[in-house]
């Protein structure tokens, strides 16, 4: 089992690697891949160093599986060629997402469409991950009519220049390279990704069309406000979803409980909900703030939080590589 990845070098391909290995996946060979600056250097995995290997380099070893976190662009050319020698792609990137020809995938949610068929699979944005696996179990029970959410999103959802950004302008540094258009510290910016005709960002109808796409279900309604604002640690979202049938609180409360992936933080007679400090390193889906919404019927509120580097992003990839391997398809 020799398992490329791509983009090793990188807050994501980095998570990755940890997650490989925490989890302890059934790999023979690791292939890190990263640019051509980066060819010839170590990466430490389980105590053995492996040296960065070159993009052609990586396809002529022919992995079995190809973990991608390098952009785009290097996904839209190079998953392909993976691909074209048996290599099963686990793409980040937003490059394959809403292909009409591929599977975009949330193992607890919709592991079930892949097939052996399927040799560049997509990994769903961050935001829309871990709110689909708090509304999977919801939608078989009661129907989702429509959903509302707003973002409230970490800077490492950016990458390193916008970590360090953040860091800087903490130290009063407000010089450099700057990952955003304004201050990020001691502020907050109604504005993730570019913006786009209708007045919504990308982000936004990221969430609304691969939320769509996961669940199945056009029929859905989704609206989305994505925000930045100055934490670490993970992604939050306020969600209101309304119903096609009533429910009761308490139900819907050990529903999501006993759900795979999910973790219920929900005592607020404790102060007991979820914070993205809390959810940071961890790979679960963290639910609080379950409350009816009293305005309308057949309407709850959630606050969902999940580490955006992890379950967002390298632990859902590799948990997409895992089903493949228990299901002998890679």
């Amino acid at each position: 089992m020799k398992v490329a990845v791509v983009g090793a070098t990188g807050l994501v391909g980095t998570e990755m690697l940890k997650v490989l290995e925490e989890r302890n996946f059934p790999l023979t060979e690791l292939i890190p891949v990263a640019s051509e600056k980066s060819v010839g250097k170590m990466i430490s995995f389980k105590g053995k160093q492996y040296p960065i290997v070159s993009m052609d380099t990586a396809i002529a070893m022919r992995p079995n599986v190809a973990l991608f976190s390098a952009g785009g662009g290097t996904s839209l050319a190079h998953a392909p060629r993976f691909a074209e020698v048996g290599t099963t792609v686990i793409d980040n990137s937003s490059a394959w997402r809403m292909d009409e020809t591929k599977k975009l995938v949330v193992p607890e949610v919709n592991a079930d469409v892949l097939t052996v068929n399927d040799k560049i699979i997509a990994n769903p944005n961050c935001s829309t991950i871990q709110m689909v696996v708090a509304l999977k179990p919801l939608h078989q029970v009661y129907g989702i009519k429509r959903v509302v959410v707003s973002t409230y999103q970490s800077v490492t959802g950016t990458g390193v220049k916008a970590v360090t950004q953040m860091m800087n302008e903490r130290k009063g540094i407000h010089d450099g390279e700057m990952a955003y258009p304004y201050q990020i510290d001691l502020n907050v910016i109604p504005q993730i990704d570019v913006f786009v005709e209708n007045g919504y960002t990308k982000e936004e109808m990221k969430m609304i069309k691969e939320t769509q796409k996961i669940m199945g279900d056009d029929s859905i309604a989704v609206t989305a406000t994505t925000v930045r604002i100055p934490v670490m640690g993970g992604h939050s979202e306020s969600v209101n979803i309304e119903f096609k049938k009533d429910f009761d609180v308490a139900e819907v409360r050990a529903l999501l409980a006993k759900t795979e992936g999910i973790v219920v933080v929900d005592d607020p007679t404790n102060l007991k909900y979820p914070m993205p400090k809390d959810a940071h390193q961890k790979d679960e889906v963290f639910v609080g703030r379950i409350r009816r919404d009293e305005s309308q019927a057949n309407t709850i509120n959630m606050w969902i939080v999940a580490d955006n580097l992890r379950k967002g992003a390298a632990t859902n990839a590799v948990q997409i590589a895992e089903y493949l391997v228990r299901k002998a398809m890679v």
